[in-house]
């Protein structure tokens, strides 16, 4: 497994190991399990993978999605699909957050791992959580 790498919060967290990233560099911070807007990132730090990935090093596994390839409806859609999965495991150690770099509509990382979606598979989704859930350096943190 990827050793864990801790830098000050505001230093430079340096290229990701991926988009979105799996592991690497990152903030001693975590978010909150859930589903945040693109609103709410927006009210957040320059650079929110410098938390997320902290609760990566501690099992999360994170929905990453990118509303920009999509219309509306399609989003939306989208977003009902990841929360249902969410809600099948009770939101532990799940996020789900917006990123408009990404080249697919979804992906969902665990540390380590990278799965991508053209189109969103619940069933692929719900599988990824069980495999990769809590199989990190630090899985016991909160």
């Amino acid at each position: 497994m990827a050793q864990s790498n801790h830098v000050t919060e505001g230093d430079g967290l340096g290229p990701n190991n991926s988009n979105p990233p799996t592991s690497g560099p990152h903030y001693a911070n975590e978010f909150d399990a859930g589903f945040y807007e693109k609103t709410d990132a927006a009210s957040l730090q320059d650079y929110p993978e410098g938390d997320l990935v902290h609760n990566l090093e501690h099992g999360y596994v994170i929905f990453w999605y990118n509303c920009a390839l999509l219309d509306v409806q399609s989003c939306t859609e989208l977003k009902t699909y990841i929360q249902s999965v969410i809600d099948e495991f009770n939101g532990v150690k799940l996020i789900a957050f917006p990123r408009e770099t990404m080249v697919v509509p979804v992906a969902i990382t665990s540390w380590g791992q990278l799965q991508q979606f053209e189109v969103f598979d619940q069933d692929q989704g719900v599988s990824f959580i069980e495999h990769n859930r809590n199989r990190a350096p630090e899985p016991n943190a909160a």
